[in-house]
């Protein structure tokens, strides 16, 4: 499972002019299926999210998780949204090739688990639709952009 993390001041996707999911200071998380994920990536990125301490302390340092984003509790949101672009191969030609991104049926089952297991375990969880052509709107704060890779 593949995912590009931004820590946002304050992000939302739009899907045919609506806003259908908005987070303010957290983390917008868009993920990518690969053909032999299976849940158990689903959960291990959900634990990596949970705890990556990428939120400023006060001495300025990434000392701080999305679930205590001010040392005092305070919950951050987790904007997930699917982007099988992110299984991209650029290495022949101009044109990318998406054929390492799990096909449609499966990458849907993948990330309504993982939305599942997410909404089961933080308070703040938004979405954007899985398919849709998204306008995914977001304030970097940093800005501070990680890429992940979750294997067997």
């Amino acid at each position: 499972m593949i995912a590009l993390i931004q820590r946002v001041r304050r992000a939302h996707v739009d899907v045919a002019g609506q806003t259908i999911g908005a987070i303010g200071p957290g983390m917008l998380v868009l993920v990518c299926a690969e053909p032999d994920d299976t849940p158990a990536h689903g959960q291990r990125l959900l634990d990596k999210l949970l705890k990556l301490r990428i939120f400023s302390d006060d001495a300025g340092k990434m000392n701080r998780p999305l679930t205590d984003l001010d040392g005092q509790g305070t919950v951050g949101g987790l904007l997930l949204v699917s982007q099988f672009t992110l299984a991209a191969n650029t290495a022949g030609g101009n044109r990318p090739s998406f054929t390492a991104a799990a096909p449609p049926a499966l990458g849907r089952t993948l990330y309504d688990d993982l939305v599942q297991r997410a909404r089961a375990s933080h308070p703040d969880v938004a979405t954007g639709e899985f398919g849709a052509d998204m306008q995914v709107h977001l304030v970097n704060d940093g800005p501070v952009t990680i890429p992940m890779r979750i294997t067997a």
